[in-house]
């Protein structure tokens, strides 16, 4: 007995892990400094594109509107952005006497970091064949990307609703309230439009799903099998971001200034970049999902390698996530401003119904192996008899409230006894 207690000592010695090696600072920043220099590039990336698309807004407005536009700061008005964000700085940090601090403060820094944070799985250029020292997504390989952006974008609205609550401002409670409906309702359809793609291409990973498409040709890019879809996620995206003409959240002819009333300098600064960043976001989410990414047929395809090829591939996503944003820079002075009842209609009584009996198309097609073209046909067929009900429903309502009219004008009818 006294002679199998050294031996089960060693054994359990043996049994207990060694302490690991201790690992150096430098060996450690070695193995994250892809993964720095990428933060660093999407960071400085998303800050100057959301200064200078500040600008091409501005531009395309005078355009629209047949004006001229910012011109007087550096050659045709280019140095603008750099003194619009001088002015933030520099201008007076005002806090009302009358807000929660602790609140109001901490309100524009969820908005911006929220946003900030989806971009993280977002692939921004060509992640096949990308340099070892840089790689085109901060966090890669990740199997539920859509849901991560999904889950973290639906949180910008706590900054919404917190900057004011934290305002003690009736206006700005109002804004609070009306983008805490608004973006509830949107996000039910943003999220079931893409769960057709997640069925045909059998992953919510984004990278997986770009290279798909790439491999399969222009005619394997989603929007040719689901254009409601796309259409569906484009205008819901838009209302997530508090775009026009969804912007009920802070138009400004009704609230003054919607949930930031109360905000100035940098802390208003934050929420606008928040609303750009998120545009930018969703550009990306709409080219990557439904128009094949940074692939174009004859100029960027799978499997090419290389700094030229990679710069091809970087520039096609590019001009495409650009094509995408003056869409939606111009819809803001094509579209009038929605009603809030309107607003509701739309999520509850045609995008989500759409977005459901899209689903069921997909699966159906799927369980008896039919050609994915039938969803074309299917796509059309819907978003044709949805607009076939909506004339008929706003006939009725026209000839509704024409009837009340006559009524009114003409008064009762007095009957002879």
């Amino acid at each position: 007995m006294s002679s199998m207690i050294p031996t089960l000592m060693t054994l359990a010695a043996d049994a207990v892990p060694a302490a690991p090696a201790a690992v150096s600072v430098v060996d450690l920043v070695k193995a994250q400094l892809p993964t720095l220099i990428t933060i660093g590039a999407a960071l400085g990336a998303v800050l100057g594109a959301v200064s200078y698309l500040i600008y091409v807004e501005r531009k395309l407005a005078a355009f629209m509107q047949d004006r001229i536009g910012p011109n007087r700061v550096g050659p045709w008005g280019l140095l603008q952005p750099i003194a619009d964000g001088a002015k933030f700085i520099l201008k007076e940090d005002v806090i009302p006497a009358y807000v929660d601090r602790a609140l109001f403060l901490l309100a524009p820094c969820i908005a911006a970091l929220t946003t900030m944070l989806a971009f993280a799985v977002v692939p921004f250029g060509p992640v096949d064949n990308a340099p070892s020292f840089h790689r085109f997504v901060i966090v890669p390989n990740v199997d539920i990307g859509i849901v991560f952006i999904f889950a973290i974008g639906s949180l910008a609205v706590y900054g919404i609703i917190l900057g004011g609550w934290a305002s003690n401002n009736k206006y700005s409670a109002l804004g609070s309230l009306r983008a805490s409906a608004q973006v509830i309702s949107y996000e039910i359809p943003l999220g079931m439009s893409v769960l057709g793609i997640a069925l045909l291409g059998g992953t919510l990973n984004l990278e997986k799903i770009l290279m798909n498409q790439a491999i399969g040709g222009i005619g394997s890019w989603y929007f040719w099998t689901q254009p409601l879809a796309c259409l569906i996620f484009f205008v819901a995206a838009l209302a997530e971001s508090n775009r026009l003409p969804f912007d009920l959240v802070e138009c400004e002819q009704e609230l003054v200034g919607g949930f930031h009333t109360e905000y100035s300098s940098m802390k208003f600064a934050l929420f606008f970049l928040a609303e750009y960043t998120h545009v930018i976001t969703i550009s990306f989410l709409t080219v990557i999902l439904f128009f094949g990414g940074w692939h174009f047929p004859g100029i960027a395809e799978p499997g090419t390698a290389g700094f030229g090829p990679m710069l091809l591939k970087l520039g096609v996503l590019m001009s495409k996530v650009f094509a995408v944003i003056i869409v939606i820079m111009l819809l803001r002075w094509t579209i009038p401003r929605f009603r809030f009842d309107q607003l509701m209609g739309l999520a509850w009584k045609v995008l989500i119904p759409l977005s459901m009996a899209n689903v069921v198309a997909v699966m159906t097609v799927l369980q008896f192996g039919w050609s994915t073209w039938w969803l074309t046909l299917t796509s059309v067929g819907l978003f044709m008899a949805a607009g076939f009900i909506g004339v008929q429903q706003a006939q009725v309502a026209l000839n509704q409230g024409t009837r009340r009219a006559k009524s009114k004008d003409h008064g009762p009818v007095a009957h002879a006894h």
